[in-house]
């Protein structure tokens, strides 16, 4: 498998089409529709977490438009996850997506950049 040393420079831009989860529908003061989450995505390499955006209320399709960058040795993957912001407790999953440096690599050349998931 292919390692990834250098740096890495990620933007945030939107999160569509975010599912309500099981702990917002049980809370959820409004029972008729679907229900809005209190979104926030978070950034991890291989298992470590080097950025967290900020939670965005009430919405199923936040806009962020944050970057995090990160200096990586050896890198296998990259994970996005977004949770749900709960009041108590632990915070809820929603949704992730993991993209293998060796695939961002092949598609791309050493110092272009990679858009789209």
């Amino acid at each position: 498998a292919v390692k990834f040393n250098g740096y890495l420079k990620v933007r945030i831009g939107e999160a569509v089409g975010l599912q309500p989860t099981r702990w917002s529908l049980r809370h959820s003061l409004f029972r008729k529709g679907y229900q809005l989450l209190d979104p926030y995505v978070t950034i991890s390499v291989d298992q470590v977490r080097v950025g967290q955006t900020s939670t965005k209320q009430k919405t199923n399709k936040p806009t962020y438009n944050e970057e995090f960058s990160a200096t990586v040795t050896d890198g296998q993957q990259i994970e996005l996850s977004v949770f749900h912001d709960t009041p108590i407790g632990y915070d809820d999953f929603v949704a992730n997506c993991t993209l293998h440096f060796q695939d961002l690599l092949r598609s791309t050349g050493p110092s272009d950049s990679f858009e789209g998931w």
